[in-house]
């Protein structure tokens, strides 16, 4: 506050924090209180410590960013934070800042060829599209470029050599957002050797508040005395100069002093006695663990010494969840409500006010931000979109032909007019040439990671065959499904009663606020409850993402009625894990719970059992001996299954004698494929969590060489604060050097190894003893155990990154970084041996993004492909392999919709044939011009990524959407292309006229119909449509029949405007 108050000096003031968590929550607190415009922070130009010389552009934009608004006199900055190990860091001197920085405005004479040498000169890197700063794209009249001064990148428009428009853009989706009058351009000026020190570069009348000057200094001195670290030298990568940017440290000490300072401190006495001190008369807000008694308490004294209390918060739900709790409670607090919220609350005991905030009061993290983390995303957008794009080499699955390899874009003559085509290379070197009006039929070949499909041969039938076999076996798991569904809706289940109060005070006293998707999974269960049909709900969901607390809330709202639940798991270390998760939520109500498991003595287990038989035991926990014969309940009402995939034939067949008219719930952390989801939905009740909770601390990502140093550094720092490790490596054969190499490096670690080729008792008890804390690493394949909650465990080395999948990654890192505490994730990649193209990208996408929310998603398919093979059984998995996941998909949705109109037709009696239900596609052939000019869209991967998003769209307005996306990344849209955007209306019109193929040739438009066979089709209104049309225009339209396949012919269709007005026209028309 303070701080904020002095904002209005003419110059900037800088703040100096302790480090860059302590910058970044000052920056956060004076945003707030300031406004984002008015505060800006100078981290550090390098990710971890500047000895490692790994640059971090995305911060290079924000040092850039503070030094230009020192420079500018109409900037509205007021205020720049910093830390010591950002100081330490040489800045560029401003007469070389204002020489690397252009400036363009609009309709100001400009040279574009002049602009673009401007760029080259700067090391600005020329690319087709930009995602990161130092780069630029030109096509046509478009220039984009991504400077080092601003966090999104600008799109300017030239009209000769004038500028017609300034925009910026969005990095992932390349679309324009805010116009802009004028612009300024830096290069990169971080890395010059001529820096000079930030104090030299501000006015010598500029204000230093700072925390701690004595740590400032020596802090600066610490980092000036370090050389590079070895790993750096040894990998050859990164910036090998990083010292010579390290400034003097005495010298900074000696200027430091001759600036005014402010020094601010929580301490009572001031660190330098001859210094004027000011005592505020505040206290920090009291330290409550979420334990309601001493909160209400404390407030309630407060309220009682006449003082005001004010609640902090970024949410309006969290202010009513706490009115709620006091109100449940019976507590008058009165309390005004503030948003948004500060990083830490105090009491004024001046003014006589309480200033708290939410996330204290709870125990939560409070996460900040900076402005940095949207050039960030340019890193996985670019990363996502190069995986995704079609190279030569590929292998392309064909629906009709099967998996071939693609051999480029090619350019043809066709009646006089050039059209694109794709070329496919098949076995014994057949080629075939796809029409890019059929990309729809084409998919890029994804199955498992490195392992490349068979090719298929042309003409042979093989690939229907599979096909059909797929299909067969697929209707046989989704008829068993179906059934079983049908089935259940005839049974009649126990209806529990709606909530009770001590339902809601549970609901209220989880710690965490529910995220939007635990919200809608626990209403839908308690309906499910609620209603007299047994629940059968399948709740899907990452680890830590709250599926437990779900079927907590269900066992306690079962225990109300009286009836028992059981919840099955597939080990000992989740049974007791459970156990205790659930006694510890459940302690303060009237409910027992209890385990079984093989770690109960006999005594133990006998007396449970007696127990459970008299229904003493409202909640038993267990592995499979839960099924065994045994076991009997006085009245079991709630069944919850964890990690389903993972019980035996035996103990599956056992639970489905339970489950008949037993409520269920299963809970599974492997994501199930969203297309599986929908076309099996039918068969279960699907909730699927994919939120992760707010305020989770993200976790620190560094992708480097493995050396002596990284473990030594890594495990000696978790264990100095008593955490764990986890250790991972892909294959076994190399764990034994692993476990050698840390033993050497770090001799008091205690470790232990588990792969998936022990004996599952053994595995089952390193994993127990490790979460026991009996040892500090974990050296293992994959983690062995997905399920399990280990907040103890926070750093994660995995060797050999490149080896994983981007989503195997992402499930790797999530294990670590559950609890309050900072977590960290170290990739390390064999030194001296250049990485893929492509697992760069994959290395470089997951360091990026260090808490990754939902872009993520997009990356996920060699998950999807893993959790559908467990979903549909080890045999799907075969299929996947065989078609690619993209086919496999195709055939999964038409085996489902044949049975469904077929075999289940009195199933959902609501669905009436559609006249597209005569025909699933249509093909369109033309010898017109329809493409997109390869001077509109220079590279080959864009046009083909074009082509496919445009053959693929269905609705009116995605089609519309993409002309503006075309409009404003490439410029005006050519003829050709305008053509070419009208024919998915073309093909849907047809479609819903029951037409299986257009062909637009030498001015003429034929429409082909579907055979005799389908005699409904003839006899619908659609076909007398087209019959009262050819009445109506005898000359222009005429009817043919050839081997028994009867089609109409249109004269004078010269474009494909004119073919879509015809099919338009007969749409309209009455049926004869």
């Amino acid at each position: 506050m303070l701080l904020a108050s002095l904002a209005n000096r003419p110059s900037p003031l800088l703040v100096i924090g302790d480090s860059l968590d302590d910058a970044g929550y000052l920056y956060h607190d004076l945003s707030r209180l300031l406004g984002e415009e008015a505060v800006l922070i100078l981290p550090s130009g390098y990710k971890r410590a500047i000895k490692y010389g790994q640059p971090d552009p995305p911060s290079q934009i924000l040092r850039t960013e503070a030094l230009s608004a020192w420079q500018s006199a109409s900037s509205p900055v007021k205020i720049v934070v910093t830390y010591p190990e950002a100081l330490a860091e040489k800045v560029a001197p401003p007469q070389m800042l204002a020489e690397h920085t252009l400036r363009l405005s609009l309709n100001s004479p400009v040279d574009l060829t002049e602009v673009i040498k401007w760029l080259r000169n700067n090391n600005f890197s020329e690319v087709d599209y930009v995602y990161e700063p130092g780069h630029f794209a030109h096509r046509g009249s478009i220039l984009d470029i991504f400077g080092y001064s601003h966090e999104l990148p600008y799109r300017i428009d030239f009209f000769g050599d004038e500028i017609d428009s300034i925009r910026t853009f969005n990095i992932e989706t390349q679309l324009s957002e805010e116009k802009l009058d004028s612009v300024s351009i830096t290069a990169n000026v971080a890395h010059d050797p001529n820096g000079t020190s930030l104090l030299k570069f501000i006015p010598s009348d500029t204000l230093i508040a700072v925390r701690d000057a004595a740590f400032t200094t020596a802090r600066i001195r610490e980092v000036a005395s370090e050389s590079l670290s070895t790993s750096t030298v040894i990998a050859e990568e990164g910036d090998t100069d990083a010292m010579s940017r390290v400034i003097d440290a005495e010298a900074f000490a000696r200027d430091f002093n001759s600036f005014t300072q402010l020094s601010f401190t929580a301490a009572a006495s001031s660190p330098d006695p001859s210094a004027v001190a000011i005592d505020f008369q505040c206290s920090p807000q009291g330290i409550y663990h979420k334990n309601f008694d001493i909160i209400s308490d404390s407030f309630s004294r407060f309220l009682d010494d006449g003082y005001e209390i004010f609640i902090l918060s970024d949410s309006d739900k969290q202010i009513e969840r706490l009115k709620e709790i006091f109100a449940d409670r019976g507590d008058k607090i009165k309390f005004s409500p503030v948003i948004p919220t500060l990083h830490e609350g105090f009491v004024d005991h001046l003014k006589k006010r309480c200033i708290f905030t939410d996330h204290q009061i709870f125990d939560r993290f409070h996460k900040y931000n900076l402005r940095s983390d949207r050039a960030r995303s340019g890193k996985l957008a670019l990363s996502l979109k190069e995986l995704s794009a079609i190279e030569p080499g590929d292998y392309i699955v064909h629906v009709d032909h099967g998996v071939g390899k693609f051999a480029g874009l090619l350019r043809t003559n066709v009646n006089g007019h050039m059209q694109e085509m794709i070329k496919l290379v098949y076995a014994h070197d057949d080629i075939i040439f796809v029409s890019i009006h059929s990309l729809h039929k084409l998919a890029k070949y994804r199955g498992k990671e490195g392992v490349p499909p068979k090719i298929n041969t042309l003409g042979t039938g093989a690939w229907n065959r599979v096909k059909e076999r797929t299909k067969s076996k697929l209707k046989d798991i989704a008829r068993d499904l179906i059934k079983l569904y049908a089935a259940r809706k005839q049974e009649q289940g126990f209806g529990f009663s709606p909530d009770t109060y001590m339902q809601q005070e549970l609901e209220a006293s989880f710690i965490y606020e529910d995220t939007p998707d635990q919200l809608t999974a626990t209403q839908a269960v308690k309906a499910d409850m609620e209603s007299q049909r047994p629940m059968d709900r399948l709740i899907c969901g990452d680890v830590g993402f709250g599926k437990t607390e779900i079927a907590i809330r269900a066992a306690f709202k079962a225990a109300a009625d009286s009836k028992q639940t059981a919840v099955l798991v597939p080990t000992t270390v989740l049974a007791y894990q459970h156990y205790h998760t659930f006694s510890k939520r459940l302690k303060d109500f009237p409910v027992r719970v209890e385990y079984l498991s093989r770690a109960r003595s006999a005594k133990d287990t006998k007396q449970i059992l007696a127990d459970l038989a008299d229904g003493k035991i409202d909640i038993i926990i267990g592995t499979h001996k839960l099924v065994g014969k045994s076991v009997k309940f006085k009245d079991l009402g709630l069944l919850v299954v964890d990690e389903e995939q993972k019980f035996g034939v035996a103990v599956k067949e056992k639970l489905k004698q339970l489950k008949t008219n037993v409520d269920t719930l299963t809970m599974s952390a492997t994501p199930i494929p969203r297309t599986l989801q929908f076309s099996l939905m039918g068969a279960r009740d699907l909730s699927a969590i994919t939120t992760p909770p707010a305020n989770r601390y993200p976790i620190v990502t560094n992708v480097s060489a493995l050396s002596d140093d990284l473990i030594t550094e890594a495990i000696n720092f978790e264990m100095s604060r008593n955490g764990q490790v986890f250790v991972i490596n892909n294959r076994i054969e190399g764990l034994n050097e692993l476990e050698s190499m840390i033993r050497r490096l770090v001799p008091d670690a205690r470790i232990v190894v588990g792969h998936g080729q022990m004996p599952p008792e053994k595995l089952e008890k390193a994993i127990e003893d490790f979460a026991n804390h009996d040892y500090d690493v974990l050296l293992a394949t994959t983690i062995v155990e997905s399920g399990i909650d280990m907040p103890n465990v926070n750093t994660i080395i995995i060797n050999n990154a490149q080896n994983f999948g981007l989503s195997e990654l992402h499930q790797l890192r999530g294990r670590v970084g559950r609890s309050s505490r900072k977590a960290f994730c170290y990739l390390s990649v064999p030194p001296h041996v250049p990485l893929a193209p492509v697992a760069r990208r994959r290395l470089q996408a997951i360091e990026s993004f260090s808490d990754l929310g939902s872009g993520i998603h997009i990356a996920m398919q060699d998950l999807d492909i893993r959790g559908a093979g467990n979903l549909l059984g080890a045999e799907q998995s075969g299929f996947i392999a065989d078609l690619g996941y993209e086919t496999y998909q195709k055939i999964l949705r038409e085996a489902v919709t044949e049975l469904r109109t077929e075999e289940f037709a009195d199933l959902d009696n609501d669905s009436v044939a559609e006249p597209e239900d005569f025909v699933a596609d249509c093909v369109i052939e033309s010898d017109m011009e329809l493409l997109l000019p390869a001077d509109y869209v220079p590279q080959e991967s864009e046009r083909i990524s074009l082509y496919q998003e445009l053959d693929s769209i269905e609705r009116e307005l995605d089609l519309q959407a993409f002309k503006t996306r075309l409009q404003d990344r490439f410029g005006k849209v050519p003829q050709v292309t305008l053509e070419l955007l009208r024919i998915p209306r073309l093909r849907r019109l047809a479609r819903k006229l029951g037409i299986e193929k257009v062909a637009l040739k030498q001015s003429y438009m034929y429409t082909y119909f579907v055979d005799d066979s389908n005699k409904a089709y003839y006899q619908s209104p659609m076909f007398g449509r087209m019959l009262h049309y050819l009445q109506q225009h005898p000359r222009q339209c005429a009817i043919r029949e050839k081997n028994g396949k009867r089609s109409f012919s249109f004269s004078n269709v010269t474009s494909v405007e004119q073919a879509v007005d015809i099919l338009q026209q007969i749409l309209d028309l009455n049926s004869i």
